[in-house]
Parts: C-alpha cells; sequence; structure tokens
C-alpha cells in the first residue's frame, strides 16, 4: 500500500477512536473496579470490533444492509443492552469495599456491546474501502486494513485505561466511585435510548 494511503487510515482510525461512544464509557464504569476489570472490558469490546471489521473485509456486513430485519433486530438488541448496563449503574451502591465484578463478566459486556451494534458493522463496510489503493482491490488489503483498525482501537483504549490507572486513588475515594457509576450509567442510558430512536 502506497504510504499516504497507510498514513491517512492511520490518522482517520486514531480520530475514530477518539470519538466517545459506549465503549469509552464501560470503560470509564469498570476502571472504578479497578485495571483488570477495565483490561478484560477492552479486550471484550476489541473481539467485537474485529468481529465486525473481518466481516466486512470478507463481505458479510453487507447482509446487514440488503436485511433491514437484521439491522433493525440487532440494533434493538445493543439498544436495549444498553439501557439495561445504565439503569444498572444507575440504582447501584457502589460501596468502596465491594468486590470487583469477574472479568469474564467485563469481557462479555464490552463483546455484547459492540457485537449488538449494527452500526459498527455498517460503518465498516464504508470506512475500510476508502484507504484500498486503486487496482489492489482484494480481500487481502481489507483484512490487513481490519486487523490496523482493531490494533489502533486497541492501543487508544489501553492508554485510556493506563491513564485511569495512574488516578485509581482518586476513582476510588467514596464520593468520587459512585459518582463515575451514576455518571457512566448515565451516558449508557442516554445512547441506550439514542439507538432505539435513531433508525438509520
Amino acid at each position: 500500500m502506497p504510504v499516504e494511503n497507510i498514513v491517512a487510515f492511520i490518522a482517520a482510525s486514531f480520530l475514530i477512536a477518539l470519538s466517545p461512544g459506549p465503549g469509552t464509557a464501560m470503560v470509564l464504569r469498570q476502571s472504578v473496579h479497578g485495571r483488570k476489570a477495565a483490561l478484560a472490558t477492552v479486550f471484550g469490546m476489541e473481539v467485537g470490533v474485529a468481529c465486525w471489521a473481518v466481516a466486512a473485509a470478507l463481505g458479510l456486513s453487507v447482509l446487514l444492509t440488503a436485511s433491514e430485519i437484521a439491522f433493525h433486530a440487532l440494533r434493538i438488541a445493543g439498544a436495549v443492552f444498553l439501557i439495561y448496563l445504565g439503569v444498572k449503574a444507575l440504582i447501584s451502591k457502589s460501596l468502596p469495599d465491594a468486590a470487583p465484578p469477574p472479568a469474564s463478566h467485563a469481557f462479555r459486556s464490552g463483546l455484547v456491546v459492540n457485537l449488538a451494534n449494527p452500526k459498527l458493522g455498517v460503518f465498516a463496510i464504508s470506512f475500510l474501502p476508502q484507504f484500498v489503493p486503486a487496482g489492489e482491490a482484494g480481500q487481502g488489503v481489507l483484512l490487513f486494513l481490519a486487523v490496523g483498525w482493531v490494533l489502533i482501537d486497541t492501543v487508544w483504549y489501553l492508554i485510556i485505561v493506563s491513564i485511569l490507572h495512574t488516578i485509581r486513588g482518586w476513582l476510588g475515594r467514596p464520593r468520587v466511585r459512585p459518582a463515575l457509576e451514576k455518571l457512566s450509567g448515565g451516558v449508557l442510558l442516554a445512547l441506550g435510548i439514542r439507538l432505539v430512536l435513531d433508525p438509520r
């Protein structure tokens, strides 16, 4: 691939990663429970991103645009899960000495949030092909871009986890921890409602 295509792809991928969304809210919420939970959430999310990216590279995500029923079924399922997580965070009583959730639970939450988001699959279809050089169309190039997208997204979230880990003492304060739970819960709830109301 030409250098300019690679540079443009890396820049665009980082800009996308910087955009706040369900992933950022999920990592913020799990960081309250410690670095292990936050990392498990990130890896779960990135497995979801990888599934959509590879599906787009192989042409499988086109099924979402072809089947309106499949798209909306996934959209509603993803919205319901976000609303569930948001309400759960809002009504939970975060105690300083409470045991953190298992890493498997955090991983599963991150995975479901991205797998149940059909807009991520549709986005992958339109995003990755933009950087394929003319005359080099093929699944190999798209798979290469898919891997790159996942790696860049992972790096960004690992940076967030590292920053949050450095301020873990502040995050664990009796007044701060419940406030972060409520903040992240409110964001997840709002994103879930938005996903329900936005049919596109």
